[in-house]
């Protein structure tokens, strides 16, 4: 019985342990994540966040991820489509953010950031209606 008792416990030791490196693993990848945002320029126009206002009070210039995740989440292809928005920009006129941003149009954004880093941000945006 007791031989059982230290068994479960190291099990749950390790389970929890387990949990607290995957925690700090998501939390390193976050940083990454936000970091080349950064350093790409994204956070000029975008927030993370949803309910965060933009400059001046206004609406957000360009949709916060979290709206974006919540709004792309279980469509096949979103990661594709929105790693070429995040490249080549989108039309003004099909824009389906009107009245939720002060922005009128993702620019393209070739030169600020490569294909693999969109796509991993992309990933990474879309992963946030799990968080």
């Amino acid at each position: 019985a007791a031989a059982g008792r230290r068994a479960r416990r190291a099990a749950a030791l390790l389970g929890l342990t387990m949990i607290t490196g995957a925690a700090r693993a998501d939390a390193a990848h976050d940083e990454k994540m936000r970091h080349l945002a950064a350093v790409s320029g994204c956070l000029a126009c975008h927030s993370v966040e949803s309910g965060k206002s933009g400059p001046d009070g206004l609406a957000p210039i360009g949709p916060p991820w979290q709206d974006v995740a919540q709004r792309y989440a279980g469509q096949k292809d979103a990661a594709t489509k929105l790693t070429r928005t995040v490249l080549q920009g989108n039309n003004p006129y099909e824009s389906h953010w009107k009245d939720k941003v002060s922005g009128i149009a993702m620019p393209p954004n070739k030169v600020a950031i490569s294909p693999a880093d969109a796509r991993r941000l992309v990933d990474w945006i879309l992963a946030l209606h799990k968080h």
